[in-house]
């Protein structure tokens, strides 16, 4: 198969040129370090926790470095990873003082306890010695402190490129030479919320994969619940759908309901989709030939590429 893949940095209303030229930069040169490593034979698990990494590890996205804070002033972050080959799902809920949540997803792959919230997931940095970091940014303290001002009136943190409320997650589908597919989603949550609160980056609402397709969304994580959006495009390419019709009949169900999302997908065949209900999906994809993105793109978008 001809490696395949598609990234997000989240959903956002971003419209400043020098703010899209920034993310768009920073877009592109993850998937080009990440597709080096399916073209060097990289498994697509071991694509999308290289691709979450490089995402967590950028301050402008909200995961790992840079995650927003909740409302009592905290960093609490979710991450899951499935490989869709295997049909397994593995996550960490509400985690706190460590770099990339996506990592310990990975390790909960080969676990028989998978998804572990806050105590279980802070039991398991100390059994595997993971040193103590700290996410948080002055970026984001900056931003809490005058959100407190505010009473926390704003229903979300924002992208720290923009000024406008940002619906901040990262995620990563890939698909590999051997036709294997993975999907990875990480986030700091939806910033000042009620603590203890669970979003979609840890269920396979947000983020599921099989043999057949993957997909990861992004934007408000209830919203995303309610759809079980992820799951949904999943569950239509596996019966049938292509995926660009099951991605454009998600969609339409998802504005029919007044919901705040977006998501990006691939499946078996190569094809790569995305679609959105929020202003931008902050994503860019490699198509084999290409590095492109969405975030001068309006309404629906795929890249059919057939089998390979």
């Amino acid at each position: 198969m001809q490696p395949k893949l598609i990234i997000h940095g989240g959903a956002s209303s971003l419209d400043d040129k020098g703010g899209l030229n920034s993310v768009r930069q920073s877009l592109h040169q993850i998937v080009q370090t990440t597709y080096d490593l399916l073209l060097q034979g990289g498994s697509a698990v071991d694509a999308v926790v290289l691709g979450c990494k490089q995402l967590e590890d950028e301050p402008r996205f909200n995961a790992g470095t840079g995650s927003v804070l909740q409302s009592d002033g905290q960093v609490r972050m979710s991450a899951s990873l499935m490989d869709g080959t295997a049909q397994r799902f593995s996550g960490v809920i509400n985690v706190s003082r460590t770099k990339n949540p996506i990592e310990l997803a990975q390790f909960l792959q080969n676990e028989s306890d998978r998804v572990l919230s806050d105590y279980g997931a802070a039991e398991l940095l100390r059994e595997l010695n993971t040193p103590i970091y700290n996410p948080l940014t002055d970026s984001r303290l900056k931003e809490w402190v005058e959100e407190r001002k505010n009473d926390f009136s704003r229903d979300m943190a924002r992208l720290i490129a923009d000024e406008e409320a940002g619906r901040g997650t990262i995620g990563v589908v890939a698909l590999d030479q051997e036709g294997r597919i993975a999907a990875g989603t990480s986030t700091g949550g939806k910033g000042f919320e009620r603590i203890g609160r669970v979003s979609d980056s840890a269920m396979p609402a947000g983020n599921y994969a099989t043999s057949m397709a993957g997909v990861s969304c992004t934007g408000i994580g209830e919203d995303i619940i309610n759809e079980c959006l992820a799951a949904r495009i999943v569950i239509r390419v596996t019966d049938g759908l292509p995926l660009g019709e099951a991605m454009e009949r998600s969609m339409a169900e998802s504005r029919e309901n007044q919901r705040d999302l977006g998501v990006i997908a691939l499946d078996h065949t190569g094809a790569i989709a995305w679609g959105k209900t929020c202003d931008i999906i902050l994503a860019a994809y490699h198509n084999g030939t290409t590095i492109g993105d969405t975030l001068e793109w309006h309404g629906l978008g795929e890249e059919l590429s057939g089998s390979c």
